[in-house]
């Protein structure tokens, strides 16, 4: 016969409270068992002391005979000072599961694709900077043939810019109805 120290539930619904009892391992686990050695009630106050209440003298006799605790009950046992109970590592336990790490891949690409379309956008507007310093190098020789020139030249750039970025709109436009018509 293989003797368990454990719980025996009792109480009412919603209300429990527990025997810590010496038990054969083979009833049930309210059923009958061999001596009551304690009591447990989880709805008292962690630090009051009347939460766990446990005979030691007679725990220690069952251990001594060979009774096996369980979970529950070795850590009232260790919490008492009577059995050491191994403290378990569990690496897993605070490592998410498999949908919560691809909803976190899922925003890290979003967060990482967003970043992307923002360092374009700045590039873009600075392409567009070089390109017209460059336009406006390449007429800055004409300019200094021609000293008095050199005004109209310069009023002359903002203009070229403004009807390069409508040509993009209009191509897109001109697209745009090309699909509709083909559609």
């Amino acid at each position: 016969m293989a003797i368990a120290l454990r719980l025996s539930r009792g109480g009412a619904k919603k209300r429990p409270y527990y025997r810590i009892v010496a038990a054969d391992s083979r009833s049930p686990r309210d059923g009958k068992y061999l001596e009551q050695i304690g009591t447990y009630n989880p709805l008292l106050a962690k630090d009051d002391e009347k939460r766990v209440s446990l005979n030691e003298d007679r725990a220690r006799y069952w251990l001594g005979v060979g009774a096996q605790p369980s979970d529950r009950v070795l850590r009232f046992l260790d919490a008492a000072g009577i059995m050491e109970r191994e403290a378990r590592n569990n690496p897993n336990k605070a490592k998410p599961g498999e949908k919560a790490t691809e909803r976190a891949e899922e925003k890290a690409e979003k967060a990482a694709a967003a970043v992307e379309a923002a360092k374009e956008a700045e590039a873009a507007p600075a392409e567009e900077e070089v390109a017209t310093e460059e336009a406006a190098t390449e007429e800055t020789p004409a300019a200094e043939e021609a000293p008095a020139e050199e005004a109209p030249a310069a009023e002359e750039t903002p203009a070229e810019e403004a009807p390069a970025e409508e040509a993009p709109a209009e191509d897109a436009k001109a697209d745009d109805s090309e699909e509709k018509a083909e559609g």
